[in-house]
């Protein structure tokens, strides 16, 4: 028994921090679509990015997820009417606390999330809005 214990033990903690990952991974996959939508509702790429920023960062700390670092990478390239944004989010989350596992101190997780632009509306500063125009 005192063998078998902490082999338990080390087990239960990897099922433990696998699902931690997973269920971070999922946050961060939802935080990006939210950025990407957030974006895709901006008139501006300027403002695009703005929003994207905001709502990745709201997504994360609604959810609970503290991310050491974050990074967001706004693909506005293909900003125009019918176009797509992508958003590019990537989080280091702490996992010190199940260090007696033998996991690292932090690991990167990375999603992306795409938005479609509305291709009958008017976006200012880049002269493609179709609008209603005839």
């Amino acid at each position: 028994m005192v063998i078998v214990t902490p082999i338990i033990i080390i087990m239960l903690l990897l099922v433990v921090a696998f699902g931690r990952y997973a269920y971070g991974k999922q946050l961060v996959e939802q935080a990006a679509s939210a950025a990407a939508r957030a974006a895709s509702l901006s008139t501006t790429a300027a403002q695009a990015d703005s929003r994207a920023h905001q709502a990745a960062s709201a997504s994360l700390s609604d959810a609970g997820v503290s991310c050491t670092s974050m990074g967001i990478t706004v693909d506005d390239g293909d900003f125009r009417a019918g176009g797509t944004v992508g958003v590019t989010l990537t989080c280091t989350a702490d996992l010190s606390g199940l260090a007696l596992a033998g996991l690292p101190g932090s690991v990167t997780i990375s999603a992306t999330g795409r938005a479609p632009l509305e291709q009958f509306r008017q976006f200012t500063g880049t002269g493609t809005g179709t609008g209603t125009d005839p």
